[in-house]
């Protein structure tokens, strides 16, 4: 999965700064490097400031176009210090990692990082199906281009991790299928018409926000049997 992530950054101007990016790179497992017109490449700077992530830096690819860094990406992210006027889908480092891993076990990613002062313009943020902003201090929000990649690197690399090492805390049982899954909406959505709770005239939002809040508890079958269990007892109960 890490395999397929690749950082990409956007006409770099100091070339300790891609040094630095190798190193955050290297440390939490990432190897693709592409520079968009780097200004000073190859460089001493770079080296020294790899501090052992040379292998990253000397693998380095470097291209005239952000277009052309992304041609065999599935899914882009571009990261941005500041919001824009008009609206992209945002995400925060911690769902972007989540995203990443997900779409990076069959698919290319790219994470485009740009220039150290003036960041990303809006016609490469096109080329991008989601910003992603890096919260910080609103008082002093700059943030060096080593550091940012940083954090995104540990939100990827963490995320990696839960899908590939399971730990002790991992569930035994295997998640509920979706056809299980629907299936227990509709028996909760009729149980809750039957109780009066929800008014199919007028259902507002409540399914979806039901939804919502159980596909992030990710049910497994048991779970789910157990769930469906209850309502089957409201329905009798009810029926008495």
């Amino acid at each position: 999965m890490l395999s397929n992530v690749r950082i990409i950054l956007v006409e770099p101007s100091h070339p300790g700064n891609i040094g630095g990016v190798a190193r955050a790179m290297k440390n939490m497992g990432l190897s693709q490097l592409t520079l968009v017109s780097p200004e000073k490449f190859p460089h001493s700077d770079a080296t020294t400031r790899a501090a052992g992530a040379d292998d990253v830096l000397n693998a380095a690819v470097v291209v005239d176009s952000l277009r052309s860094a992304i041609t065999d990406c599935s899914m882009v992210l571009g990261a941005s210090a500041r919001l824009r006027t008009l609206s992209w889908p945002q995400l925060d480092p911690r769902e972007a990692g989540d995203k990443i891993i997900s779409v990076s076990q069959s698919s290319r990613v790219a994470v485009v990082f740009g220039r150290e002062r003036t960041g990303l313009t809006n016609s490469e943020l096109d080329l991008c199906q989601y910003l992603v902003h890096i919260p910080t201090n609103k008082n002093f929000s700059s943030l060096n281009l080593a550091a940012a990649v940083q954090v995104m690197a540990y939100e990827i690399f963490t995320h990696e991790q839960q899908i590939s090492q399971p730990n002790a805390t991992t569930k035994d049982e295997s998640l509920a299928s979706q056809q299980d899954v629907q299936r227990f909406y509709e028996h909760l959505e009729e149980v809750l018409i039957r109780i009066d709770f929800l008014d199919p005239a007028q259902p507002r939002k409540l399914m979806r926000r039901l939804r919502r809040l159980f596909n992030r508890a990710q049910p497994d079958d048991v779970e789910i049997n157990i769930l469906r269990g209850i309502l089957t007892a409201v329905d009798k109960s009810v029926g008495k």
